[in-house]
Order: C-alpha cells, then sequence, then structure tokens
C-alpha cells in the first residue's frame, strides 16, 4: 500500500511540476495566427474604405445623370388623371377630362366614372 501512496502522491506532484515542453512554440504559433487575422481585418477594412470612396466618386454624375432622366419624364404622362388649367365655366369637354370618359359617353358610364372618383377622393378613405 505503501507502494500506491507514494505513487499518486509522486503523480499529484507531477502535475503540478509538469512544464509544458512546446510552450514557447504554442505561444509564437498563436501569435502569428492572431497577427494574421489581424492584417485580414485591416486589409478587408482598407478595402471597403477605398470602394465606399470610388462609390461616392461615381455617384455625383450617376445623381445628375438620373435627375436629369427623371426631368424627361413628364409627369402628367404618368397619371391617368387631367392635370390641365380649368376654364372659368366648366365645358363637357373639360368635364369628360376629368372624369376620363368620352364627351358623348352616355349618362350611366358618366355616373360610374363620377362615382369611382369621388370614392378615391373621398376624406374617409383609407
Amino acid at each position: 500500500m505503501e507502494g500506491a501512496a507514494a505513487s499518486s502522491e509522486g503523480l499529484r506532484y507531477a502535475e503540478y511540476a509538469r512544464v509544458p515542453t512546446g510552450a514557447g512554440k504554442g505561444q509564437t504559433e498563436l501569435d502569428r495566427g492572431l497577427a494574421r487575422t489581424m492584417i485580414a481585418v485591416g486589409l478587408g477594412v482598407a478595402t471597403v474604405a477605398f470602394a465606399g470612396r470610388y462609390a461616392f466618386h461615381l455617384w455625383k454624375p450617376l445623381e445628375q445623370a438620373i435627375t436629369e432622366t427623371a426631368k424627361r419624364i413628364s409627369t402628367s404622362s404618368l397619371s391617368s388623371y387631367y392635370k390641365g388649367g380649368f376654364e372659368q365655366k366648366m365645358s363637357r369637354r373639360e368635364a369628360s377630362l376629368i372624369l376620363g370618359v368620352s364627351p358623348s359617353a352616355g349618362k350611366a358610364k358618366i355616373r360610374t366614372a363620377h362615382r369611382r372618383i369621388m370614392i378615391l377622393n373621398h376624406p374617409d378613405k383609407g
């Protein structure tokens, strides 16, 4: 029993007394890995910064081109509603343009178009 007790006691002290043989080598590899990671992160940040700078330089002429194109497209062509100037007294032609029907449309068609526009423009809608 004394031999077993002595060997277990020796193991206990061996755990604390054991010096890792490659401790310096492992720390060096860890430092190199950390350095590689930091370099990669730095290069990534620099790449994003240069790409952003390039995009901002491109944006100015692109913004002008988009603005000019938007001005060329007339807004009245995008809308189906009449955007003209109103006359002093509404004529049949102007009323038909506002309602979106032909000037020679019947009463039923005029009422349907009027109802549709009134529903669209009602203040309680939405």
